[in-house]
Protein backbone atom coordinates (compact mmCIF):
# COMPACT_ATOMS: atom_id res chain seq x y z
CA UNK A 1 0.00 0.00 0.00
CA UNK A 2 1.07 3.57 -0.63
CA UNK A 3 0.95 6.13 2.16
CA UNK A 4 1.72 9.80 2.56
CA UNK A 5 3.61 10.59 5.75
CA UNK A 6 3.19 14.25 6.69
CA UNK A 7 5.34 16.22 9.10
CA UNK A 8 3.09 18.77 10.75
CA UNK A 9 4.29 22.35 10.95
CA UNK A 10 5.52 23.94 14.15
CA UNK A 11 6.23 27.45 15.35
CA UNK A 12 9.87 27.15 14.26
CA UNK A 13 9.08 25.78 10.78
CA UNK A 14 6.47 28.49 10.23
CA UNK A 15 9.07 31.06 11.28
CA UNK A 16 11.38 29.69 8.59
CA UNK A 17 13.99 28.46 11.06
CA UNK A 18 16.35 26.03 9.37
CA UNK A 19 17.18 22.67 11.01
CA UNK A 20 20.51 22.16 12.74
CA UNK A 21 23.35 20.22 11.13
CA UNK A 22 22.78 17.39 13.61
CA UNK A 23 19.11 17.12 12.66
CA UNK A 24 19.91 17.22 8.93
CA UNK A 25 22.39 14.39 9.39
CA UNK A 26 19.92 12.34 11.44
CA UNK A 27 17.16 12.79 8.87
CA UNK A 28 19.60 11.96 6.07
CA UNK A 29 20.49 8.68 7.78
CA UNK A 30 16.80 7.87 8.29
CA UNK A 31 16.06 8.58 4.61
CA UNK A 32 18.95 6.31 3.62
CA UNK A 33 17.38 3.49 5.66
CA UNK A 34 14.06 4.06 3.90
CA UNK A 35 15.72 3.95 0.48
CA UNK A 36 17.75 0.83 1.33
CA UNK A 37 14.55 -0.91 2.44
CA UNK A 38 12.79 0.03 -0.81
CA UNK A 39 10.13 1.95 1.10
CA UNK A 40 10.67 5.58 0.09
CA UNK A 41 9.35 6.90 -3.24
CA UNK A 42 9.85 10.59 -2.57
CA UNK A 43 10.23 13.10 0.21
CA UNK A 44 10.30 16.90 0.39
CA UNK A 45 10.37 19.73 2.89
CA UNK A 46 7.99 22.67 2.44
CA UNK A 47 8.67 26.36 2.96
CA UNK A 48 6.55 28.27 5.55
CA UNK A 49 2.92 29.00 4.72
CA UNK A 50 3.85 32.71 4.57
CA UNK A 51 5.23 31.89 1.11
CA UNK A 52 2.14 29.93 0.06
CA UNK A 53 -1.34 30.56 -1.30
CA UNK A 54 -4.80 29.03 -0.95
CA UNK A 55 -7.55 29.00 -3.54
CA UNK A 56 -11.12 28.77 -2.19
CA UNK A 57 -13.72 27.14 -4.46
CA UNK A 58 -17.41 28.03 -4.28
CA UNK A 59 -19.26 26.94 -7.41
CA UNK A 60 -17.67 28.86 -10.29
CA UNK A 61 -15.98 31.39 -7.96
CA UNK A 62 -12.27 31.21 -7.11
CA UNK A 63 -10.89 33.26 -4.22
CA UNK A 64 -7.14 33.45 -3.67
CA UNK A 65 -5.62 34.17 -0.25
CA UNK A 66 -1.95 34.46 0.63
CA UNK A 67 -0.29 33.00 3.73
CA UNK A 68 0.68 32.87 6.48
CA UNK A 69 -2.22 30.72 7.61
CA UNK A 70 -3.50 30.13 11.14
CA UNK A 71 -3.73 26.82 13.02
CA UNK A 72 -0.05 25.96 12.67
CA UNK A 73 -0.53 22.39 13.90
CA UNK A 74 -2.87 21.72 10.95
CA UNK A 75 -0.29 22.81 8.35
CA UNK A 76 2.25 20.51 6.68
CA UNK A 77 5.97 21.27 6.81
CA UNK A 78 7.15 18.28 4.80
CA UNK A 79 6.16 14.85 3.55
CA UNK A 80 7.25 11.45 2.29
CA UNK A 81 5.52 9.00 -0.03
CA UNK A 82 6.18 5.42 1.05
CA UNK A 83 5.32 2.00 -0.31
CA UNK A 84 4.70 -0.35 2.62
CA UNK A 85 3.01 -3.68 3.18
CA UNK A 86 0.63 -2.33 5.83
CA UNK A 87 -0.22 0.64 8.03
CA UNK A 88 1.53 -1.19 10.86
CA UNK A 89 4.79 -1.17 8.89
CA UNK A 90 4.38 2.56 8.23
CA UNK A 91 3.88 3.17 11.95
CA UNK A 92 7.02 1.23 12.80
CA UNK A 93 9.03 3.34 10.39
CA UNK A 94 7.61 6.60 11.77
CA UNK A 95 8.53 5.51 15.31
CA UNK A 96 12.16 5.22 14.13
CA UNK A 97 12.14 8.73 12.69
CA UNK A 98 14.17 11.42 14.50
CA UNK A 99 12.06 14.24 15.91
CA UNK A 100 11.77 16.40 12.76
CA UNK A 101 11.47 19.61 14.82
CA UNK A 102 13.47 21.13 17.65
CA UNK A 103 10.27 21.37 19.68
CA UNK A 104 7.48 18.81 20.14
CA UNK A 105 6.05 17.74 16.79
CA UNK A 106 3.60 15.42 15.06
CA UNK A 107 3.76 13.14 12.03
CA UNK A 108 0.54 12.02 10.35
CA UNK A 109 0.15 8.92 8.14
CA UNK A 110 -2.58 8.75 5.48
CA UNK A 111 -3.21 5.88 3.08
CA UNK A 112 -3.62 6.62 -0.62
CA UNK A 113 -6.80 5.67 -2.42
CA UNK A 114 -6.49 3.08 -5.18
CA UNK A 115 -8.82 2.84 -8.18
CA UNK A 116 -10.30 -0.30 -6.60
CA UNK A 117 -11.76 1.97 -3.92
CA UNK A 118 -13.89 3.68 -6.59
CA UNK A 119 -15.25 0.49 -8.12
CA UNK A 120 -18.88 1.35 -7.31
CA UNK A 121 -18.58 4.64 -9.24
CA UNK A 122 -16.78 2.95 -12.16
CA UNK A 123 -18.71 -0.29 -12.88
CA UNK A 124 -17.38 -0.59 -16.45
CA UNK A 125 -13.75 -0.09 -15.41
CA UNK A 126 -13.33 2.56 -18.11
CA UNK A 127 -12.14 5.26 -15.69
CA UNK A 128 -9.69 2.83 -14.06
CA UNK A 129 -8.28 2.01 -17.51
CA UNK A 130 -7.83 5.72 -18.23
CA UNK A 131 -6.07 6.21 -14.90
CA UNK A 132 -3.78 3.26 -15.61
CA UNK A 133 -2.89 4.76 -18.99
CA UNK A 134 -2.12 8.10 -17.33
CA UNK A 135 0.05 6.34 -14.73
CA UNK A 136 2.00 4.58 -17.48
CA UNK A 137 2.46 7.89 -19.30
CA UNK A 138 3.80 9.53 -16.12
CA UNK A 139 6.19 6.66 -15.51
CA UNK A 140 7.48 6.72 -19.08
CA UNK A 141 8.13 10.46 -18.79
CA UNK A 142 10.84 9.48 -16.28
CA UNK A 143 12.57 7.33 -18.91
CA UNK A 144 15.71 8.32 -20.79
CA UNK A 145 17.02 7.36 -24.23
CA UNK A 146 20.71 7.40 -25.28
CA UNK A 147 22.50 6.34 -28.44
CA UNK A 148 24.62 3.19 -28.18
CA UNK A 149 27.32 2.83 -30.84
CA UNK A 150 29.10 -0.43 -31.80
CA UNK A 151 32.53 -0.17 -33.42
CA UNK A 152 33.41 -3.81 -34.33
CA UNK A 153 36.74 -3.74 -32.51
CA UNK A 154 37.66 -0.08 -33.12
CA UNK A 155 36.05 1.50 -30.06
CA UNK A 156 39.31 2.76 -28.49
CA UNK A 157 40.34 4.22 -31.84
CA UNK A 158 37.00 5.98 -32.05
CA UNK A 159 37.24 7.30 -28.50
CA UNK A 160 40.71 8.71 -29.19
CA UNK A 161 39.50 10.28 -32.43
CA UNK A 162 36.47 11.95 -30.81
CA UNK A 163 38.58 13.11 -27.88
CA UNK A 164 41.10 14.75 -30.22
CA UNK A 165 38.72 16.31 -32.71
CA UNK A 166 35.45 16.80 -30.83
CA UNK A 167 36.72 17.49 -27.33
CA UNK A 168 34.98 14.34 -26.11
CA UNK A 169 35.39 13.35 -22.48
CA UNK A 170 35.46 9.62 -21.64
CA UNK A 171 33.50 9.18 -18.41
CA UNK A 172 33.58 5.38 -18.09
CA UNK A 173 35.31 2.45 -19.76
CA UNK A 174 35.29 -1.29 -19.02
CA UNK A 175 37.00 -4.06 -20.98
CA UNK A 176 35.58 -7.55 -21.41
CA UNK A 177 38.31 -9.03 -19.19
CA UNK A 178 37.23 -6.64 -16.40
CA UNK A 179 33.65 -7.90 -16.35
CA UNK A 180 32.55 -9.20 -12.91
CA UNK A 181 30.60 -11.91 -14.74
CA UNK A 182 32.02 -14.22 -17.44
CA UNK A 183 30.76 -13.83 -20.99
CA UNK A 184 28.55 -16.62 -22.36
CA UNK A 185 30.50 -19.34 -24.15
CA UNK A 186 31.25 -18.66 -27.85
CA UNK A 187 29.74 -15.16 -27.64
CA UNK A 188 33.05 -13.30 -27.76
CA UNK A 189 35.46 -13.52 -30.71
CA UNK A 190 38.89 -14.84 -29.77
CA UNK A 191 41.24 -11.95 -29.05
CA UNK A 192 38.42 -9.61 -27.98
CA UNK A 193 39.11 -10.15 -24.27
CA UNK A 194 40.98 -6.84 -24.09
CA UNK A 195 38.42 -4.96 -26.18
CA UNK A 196 35.97 -2.45 -24.74
CA UNK A 197 32.81 -4.01 -23.39
CA UNK A 198 31.15 -0.73 -22.43
CA UNK A 199 32.11 2.94 -22.46
CA UNK A 200 30.39 6.27 -21.95
CA UNK A 201 31.70 9.51 -23.41
CA UNK A 202 30.36 13.01 -23.56
CA UNK A 203 30.34 15.38 -26.53
CA UNK A 204 29.04 18.77 -25.47
CA UNK A 205 26.09 18.07 -23.20
CA UNK A 206 25.21 14.71 -24.79
CA UNK A 207 26.33 11.37 -23.31
CA UNK A 208 26.91 8.58 -25.86
CA UNK A 209 27.39 4.89 -24.98
CA UNK A 210 29.78 2.72 -26.97
CA UNK A 211 31.27 -0.79 -27.26
CA UNK A 212 33.57 -2.84 -29.48
CA UNK A 213 30.79 -5.38 -29.79
CA UNK A 214 31.59 -9.09 -29.74
CA UNK A 215 33.45 -9.42 -33.06
CA UNK A 216 35.07 -7.51 -35.91
CA UNK A 217 32.95 -8.99 -38.71
CA UNK A 218 29.92 -6.77 -38.20
CA UNK A 219 30.23 -3.54 -40.13
CA UNK A 220 28.96 -0.31 -38.60
CA UNK A 221 25.43 -0.08 -39.95
CA UNK A 222 23.55 1.79 -37.29
CA UNK A 223 23.06 2.04 -33.55
CA UNK A 224 20.94 0.86 -30.66
CA UNK A 225 18.71 3.09 -28.57
CA UNK A 226 19.32 2.49 -24.85
CA UNK A 227 16.03 3.05 -23.04
CA UNK A 228 16.14 3.22 -19.24
CA UNK A 229 12.69 2.83 -17.67
CA UNK A 230 11.69 3.44 -14.03
CA UNK A 231 10.43 0.02 -12.97
CA UNK A 232 10.13 -3.68 -13.84
CA UNK A 233 6.49 -3.44 -14.94
CA UNK A 234 7.33 -0.81 -17.54
CA UNK A 235 10.40 -2.77 -18.67
CA UNK A 236 8.32 -5.86 -19.47
CA UNK A 237 5.51 -3.82 -21.05
CA UNK A 238 7.83 -1.87 -23.34
CA UNK A 239 10.00 -4.89 -24.19
CA UNK A 240 6.98 -7.03 -25.13
CA UNK A 241 5.51 -4.23 -27.24
CA UNK A 242 8.77 -3.76 -29.17
CA UNK A 243 9.15 -7.54 -29.61
CA UNK A 244 5.74 -7.86 -31.28
CA UNK A 245 6.49 -8.61 -34.95
CA UNK A 246 10.13 -7.89 -34.09
CA UNK A 247 13.01 -10.03 -32.85
CA UNK A 248 14.20 -10.71 -29.30
CA UNK A 249 18.01 -10.60 -29.29
CA UNK A 250 18.46 -11.04 -25.54
CA UNK A 251 15.50 -11.69 -23.20
CA UNK A 252 15.07 -9.47 -20.17
CA UNK A 253 17.23 -10.76 -17.33
CA UNK A 254 19.31 -9.58 -14.38
CA UNK A 255 22.86 -8.55 -15.28
CA UNK A 256 25.63 -7.08 -13.18
CA UNK A 257 25.04 -3.52 -14.44
CA UNK A 258 21.24 -3.57 -14.22
CA UNK A 259 18.50 -5.38 -12.25
CA UNK A 260 16.82 -6.04 -15.62
CA UNK A 261 18.27 -5.76 -19.13
CA UNK A 262 17.33 -7.03 -22.58
CA UNK A 263 17.86 -6.40 -26.29
CA UNK A 264 15.17 -6.38 -28.95
CA UNK A 265 14.86 -5.25 -32.56
CA UNK A 266 11.45 -3.83 -33.37
CA UNK A 267 9.45 -4.49 -36.54
CA UNK A 268 11.00 -1.41 -38.18
CA UNK A 269 14.54 -2.74 -37.70
CA UNK A 270 15.43 -0.37 -34.86
CA UNK A 271 17.60 -2.02 -32.17
CA UNK A 272 16.67 -1.30 -28.54
CA UNK A 273 18.30 -1.96 -25.19
CA UNK A 274 15.72 -1.91 -22.39
CA UNK A 275 17.03 -1.61 -18.86
CA UNK A 276 16.33 -0.54 -15.30
CA UNK A 277 18.58 1.98 -13.55
CA UNK A 278 21.52 0.51 -11.68
CA UNK A 279 20.48 -0.40 -8.13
Amino acid sequence: MKVMVMVKASASSEAGKMPSEALLNAMGEFNAQLVDAGVMESGEGLKPSSEGYRVHFNGSERTVSQGPFAATNELVAGFWVWNVSSMEEALEWVKKCPNPMEEASDIEIRAHYGMEDFADADPSGEIAAQEDELRQTLEMQKSSVRNYLFFAGRCQEALDFYTQHLGAKVEFKMHFNESPEPMPADMLQKGFENKIMHAAFKVGDVTILASDGCNDTDTFSGFSLALTVPNETQAHRVFNALAQDGKVVMPLAKVFWSPLYGQVTDKFGVAWMIMLPEA
